[in-house]
């Protein structure tokens, strides 16, 4: 299977010998076009590490919030079944997808990258699903029931957003591994969930702890 030109052409601007595979996610039934893990497995040169650090391809990843947010959504379709559903700060879609398989009416897929959205587009017709895309959340009406957010308060500067999630939906799951002091009167935490980074980055264990939060308006 040919990887999508647009997406292996970002990647391979970023590390030329970089290539897009297509990998089943353990433990599911959902399918990514991630990075080799074979390229992950040697040392970047100074120019890479600079060009990773100023657009890292988040896309080409299957973070571990996601993966686990992902695997809650299948385990518990009520979530998402007949529902109306945007994954904020998509990245690869995998939520979303997982959210599509299990039967909601619909799914947008929101990102600010635009090659953040060619990855969903490509892992939605991965999957045999379609979805729908925007980038940007606020230009979105209030007529959402559930908003799904995975790996985005790794960015600390992103916490003044789980206010404004209710804004567009009924509902919202946060899935963290990264926020260990996490408090908001609005969310209360669900529970624990444990996933690894595709391909391993090699994080540290407690990366694998998966937090997620619901809140409700």
């Amino acid at each position: 299977m040919t990887a999508p030109p647009y997406l292996q052409a970002a990647l391979s601007e970023l590390l030329g010998d970089a290539r897009l595979v297509p990998e089943l996610l353990p433990d599911t039934d959902l399918k990514l076009w991630l990075i080799d893990a074979g390229n992950m497995d040697r040392a970047f040169s100074p120019e890479e590490t600079r060009r990773i650090l100023e657009e890292p391809p988040y896309w080409s990843f299957c973070w571990a919030s996601g993966l686990a947010l992902a695997r809650f959504i299948a385990e518990h379709r009520h979530w998402a079944e007949g529902k109306r559903v945007l994954d904020f700060g998509a990245g690869s879609g995998v939520a979303g997808i997982a959210a599509m398989k299990a039967g909601a009416l619909e799914v947008v897929a929101c990102d600010l990258d635009p090659i953040a959205i060619e990855a969903c587009k490509a892992n939605a017709e991965l999957n045999s699903v379609t979805l729908n895309y925007s980038s940007d959340f606020f230009a979105e009406q209030d007529r959402f029931d559930l908003i799904l957010v995975a790996d985005v308060l790794y960015d600390r500067a992103n916490l003044p957003l789980l206010d404004q999630f209710l804004s567009r939906g009924k509902q919202a799951l946060v899935a963290d591994s990264r926020v260990r002091d996490f408090q908001h009167p609005l969310y209360r935490r669900l529970g624990m969930l444990e996933a690894l980074t595709l391909p391993d980055l090699a994080e540290p264990w407690e990366f694998r702890n998966v937090s997620l939060y619901h809140a409700v308006r």
